[in-house]
């Protein structure tokens, strides 16, 4: 392996993706740079321009031309930030949320399409390869919460949600296969019958393994949605990842315009609770069960979209 043999594979791969004409690869008018950071608006927590400096490596000044010019277009707003009044909290409009998901969408169809020219009984092979390098070339490197993405699921995600639940809950709490059969269900409802405009499906990825997930659905109450299935790897804590995909959930859930945001879970699940708490949700009720094979506490919390935000 010599220097020229990374940098022509580089050359190859850039030409591949089409990273030097990303803005027309994508029928978009944004370039490559441009669409990331559209992209960390939409899925970082931190969203300051210094913030997004650190996270995309980019020059001060050049990321201040592009802000600019999503300023104009309308697809951001400026305000000062919350944890800091010297500096700039950057949000996406609702126009930039279009365009930031219909980036996202166009580079998932175009990945779709170049996946779809590889043989079935090959993408096991090119997906160990991927992995190999990763693991070489990232060999001693700390995971960071900034590594990590949230993303739609894609094929098998459903059916890796069931498993690692069960699988979980199992070593962590001692729950039997009941606990399976619900995650199924709740899976396979989503999966059979769901409106992609008021219910939703995260998962966390994190080098290119899914390393969290949760889901929004609609709630039997009018204008209630319901926070589902909350997981995080434990390999995977203590990046943020819960803190993440729990307001990704407030963030849709109050933007296509429900009231309420509903969850049910168990008192044992000490951590999640917190997670639950620090983004102003309520215990309405309480209620000892026997379910999975344990003696459980189940409780209800609730949070009021309508509130103010602190």
């Amino acid at each position: 392996m010599t220097v020229q043999d990374i940098r022509s594979f580089n050359r190859f791969y850039t030409h591949l993706i089409g990273a030097l004409d990303y803005g027309r690869h994508l029928y978009a008018p944004y370039t490559l740079t441009e669409s990331r950071v559209l992209y960390e608006l939409a899925h970082s927590t931190r969203t300051d321009a210094a913030d997004l400096r650190t996270q995309l490596h980019l020059d001060a000044g050049y990321l201040s031309r592009i802000l600019n010019r999503f300023e104009q277009d309308g697809l951001i707003e400026r305000a000062p930030s919350e944890r800091d009044p010297r500096r700039r909290r950057i949000t996406l409009t609702a126009r930039g949320r279009e365009a930031a998901d219909l980036l996202d969408e166009r580079a998932r169809q175009t990945v779709g399409a170049l996946l779809a020219g590889v043989p079935p009984e090959e993408r096991g092979r090119l997906a160990e390869a991927l992995g190999t390098v990763r693991a070489i070339l990232g060999t001693g490197r700390t995971p960071r919460p900034e590594d990590v993405v949230l993303r739609e699921p894609g094929p098998g995600d459903l059916g890796w949600i069931v498993q690692r639940n069960a699988a979980l809950y199992a070593a962590e709490h001692g729950w039997n296969t009941d606990y399976e059969g619900l995650v199924a269900r709740i899976v396979a409802d989503f999966a059979e019958d769901h409106d992609p405009h008021l219910e939703r499906v995260w998962i966390a990825e994190l080098d290119g393994r899914p390393v969290g997930c949760v889901m929004c659905v609609r709630d039997e109450a009018p204008a209630t949605a319901r926070l589902r299935l909350l997981l995080v790897e434990p390999d995977a804590r203590g990046l943020g990842i819960g803190d993440r995909l729990v307001r990704s959930v407030v963030g849709f859930a109050r933007g296509v315009g429900y009231r309420d945001l509903v969850l049910w879970t168990n008192d044992v699940l000490t951590a999640a609770r917190r997670v639950y708490q620090r983004h102003g949700f309520v215990l309405v009720a309480e209620k000892p069960h026997r379910s999975f094979g344990k003696d459980l506490v189940g409780q209800d919390w609730r949070l009021d979209l309508r509130a103010p935000r602190e």
